[in-house]
């Protein structure tokens, strides 16, 4: 059986937070605003991970109005849903992404961020690709705003 996920999140960015994709953080003055460190990549990963296992999504696993998860670190988070994910049986075959962020430029440290991923995952970081668009200046990404990222797995059992 194979099954695909799709995992979709949004974060405003503000001042006086950190800017963290995919478990790494990125230096910049805006950083994600967030119940928990606001890892938009991370938390789409999730939740493409979750919805494709059909064990369920990330507002159920750690809901926002719960304080335990207050500033949680997303790399967590991701693992204990990944573990619960292979315990049910699932194999993962890859991970495609997208951050939609206007600055900073992502290209820079894709590497860091796949081989942070696939550390997470305990997978190849050839089963992992990340790509970043712009906003090209139009709407809450284009103007800096805003982060958002979008990933799609594919599962077998």
């Amino acid at each position: 059986m194979i099954k695909i996920g799709l995992g979709y999140d949004l974060h405003t960015l503000v001042p006086s937070r950190k800017l963290m994709l995919g478990g790494i953080e990125i230096p910049f003055e805006l950083g994600e605003a967030g119940h928990s460190d606001g890892d938009v990549l991370l938390h789409a990963i999730t939740d493409a991970l979750l919805g494709a296992s059909g064990l369920g999504d990330i507002g159920e696993f750690y809901p926002p109005s719960d304080d335990k998860w207050k500033n949680a670190d997303s790399k967590d988070l991701l693992r204990y849903a990944w573990d619960k994910i292979r315990n049910d049986g699932w194999k993962l075959e890859n991970i495609d992404c997208v951050i939609n962020i206007e600055k900073p430029k992502i290209l820079t440290y894709r590497k860091e961020i796949i081989k942070s991923i696939s550390n997470i995952l305990g997978c190849d970081e050839n089963q992992v690709f990340v790509k970043a668009k712009t906003g090209e200046k139009i709407g809450e990404i284009g103007k800096n705003q805003a982060v958002a990222a979008w990933s799609v797995c594919l599962l077998s059992k």
